[in-house]
């Protein structure tokens, strides 16, 4: 039981910030285990990036006359990026502290991201994603509740985006994520609550429900429904859908109450065709399968550098699995020096993210991990010193594996 439990906690995407948790719930047991026969080849910061996959939704966002018709395609993008949880069992691997990752879709899709793993406990993600028309950016921790039967993910963070030609600034949160038969049948994921997309000079808003999954109930699994509403709260858009298939959204004609006429429906959002034979190479989709190609001009810390993550790619699983242990081994050792200076010298001391800087938000006052748009000029001159030592050259690989 106890091991099902740290495996789960392990396999979910989302979970894989609980780091040492695992630890603690389950010790040295874990060491029993290849872990990496668990993983899928990459990051969970390449996975946090996969939220960009339906990233054309945000540029149709901004291009809209009205933020009321823009609040429609970024509902849709926030359901999105649940899709691929109802397949997708596999965990990514923990980030070190420290470690990044860019994608950049300039040349076709307009726009490029860079994440970074900016603290280790708690864990917590930063992701940055820039448009010529639009900014989008999200920090992104978790909390978790076990209840016997189920687990319960409530993650932490917002989601902003701001269209740079109108200067509107939009926020979303993410629902709770809810895995079922952790310890004894098939595991299975559903997603609950609500979401909303609000609009902060305006105050125009949308919320989408995300119905919890019942045995007994007739209605369409995984369904989601919500409304879009105008700055003084009358019904614009109405909206439905599934998060593992598509969303749409009809136009209200007219209402009384919660009586509302309205247009034909119209598409906003269709999972894309998966790949064939995706069951073989962890479902992972047209985008996902993209992220670890390799790129000798990003930085040593990127995700892609990883050696147990390329060892795994290439099927090398006990190298793999030595790999991972022992990076993970020199994190630790990183951290007891730096608790010891701490301790020595004091708060300045901490670790200090490279990439992303901690500032309040205007419109939120809520802190938050802001790019501090350094990495690309960096880039550009490969002027990577400030960047830490989370890998190893060749010699030290063939001696770790």
């Amino acid at each position: 039981v106890c091991f099902k439990l740290s495996l789960f906690l392990e396999m979910f995407a989302i979970s894989s910030l609980f780091g040492d948790t695992v630890d603690d719930y389950c010790g040295s047991i874990l060491d029993k285990f290849d872990d990496v026969n668990f993983n899928e080849p990459i990051s969970f910061l390449q996975r946090l990036t996969e939220d960009m996959e339906y990233g054309d939704l945000l540029t149709r966002a901004a291009e809209c006359a009205t933020v009321e018709e823009s609040l429609t395609y970024l509902s849709a993008i926030a359901v999105s990026s649940y899709a691929t949880t109802s397949c997708r069992t596999s965990k990514p691997f923990n980030p070190l502290l420290g470690e990044t990752f860019e994608y950049d879709r300039t040349d076709d899709m307009g726009w490029r991201s860079f994440a970074e793993q900016v603290s280790h406990h708690p864990p917590v993600s930063a992701l940055h994603v820039e448009h010529d028309n639009w900014i989008y950016y999200q920090d992104f921790s978790m909390t978790s509740k076990f209840r016997g039967k189920y687990l319960q993910v409530f993650p932490i963070g917002t989601t902003h985006f701001i269209v740079k030609s109108t200067g509107h600034h939009y926020t979303w949160n993410k629902v709770c994520t809810t895995v079922h038969n952790i310890i004894v049948g098939k595991l299975w994921v559903d997603q609950s609550g609500e979401i909303l997309v609000k609009e902060h000079k305006t105050g125009a808003s949308a919320r989408v429900k995300f119905h919890p999954y019942s045995y007994f109930s007739r209605e369409t699994p995984r369904r989601v429904t919500g409304s879009v509403l105008s700055p003084d709260g009358s019904p614009k858009f109405e909206l439905q859908g599934t998060w593992d298939s598509s969303m749409s959204c009809a136009e209200v004609l007219s209402s009384e109450g919660d009586n509302w006429d309205t247009a034909e429906h119209q598409t906003r959002w269709v999972k894309n065709t998966p790949l064939e034979d995706s069951d073989k190479i962890y479902n992972f989709t047209a985008m996902a399968v993209t992220l670890n190609e390799p790129d000798e001009e990003v930085a040593p810390t990127d995700a892609r550098r990883r050696p147990d993550q390329r060892l795994m790619e290439e099927q090398k699983f006990p190298a793999a699995n030595n790999m991972k242990l022992t990076l993970e081994e020199a994190q630790r050792t990183r951290r007891r020096a730096r608790e010891a200076k701490i301790a020595a010298e004091g708060p300045s001391a901490k670790y200090v993210p490279k990439w992303f800087a901690k500032r309040e938000c205007e419109i939120t006052g809520e802190e938050i991990w802001r790019f501090t748009d350094e990495y690309w000029q960096c880039k550009q001159s490969q002027t990577w010193d400030r960047c830490p030592s989370l890998y190893m050259d060749d010699e030290q690989e063939e001696d770790a594996t």
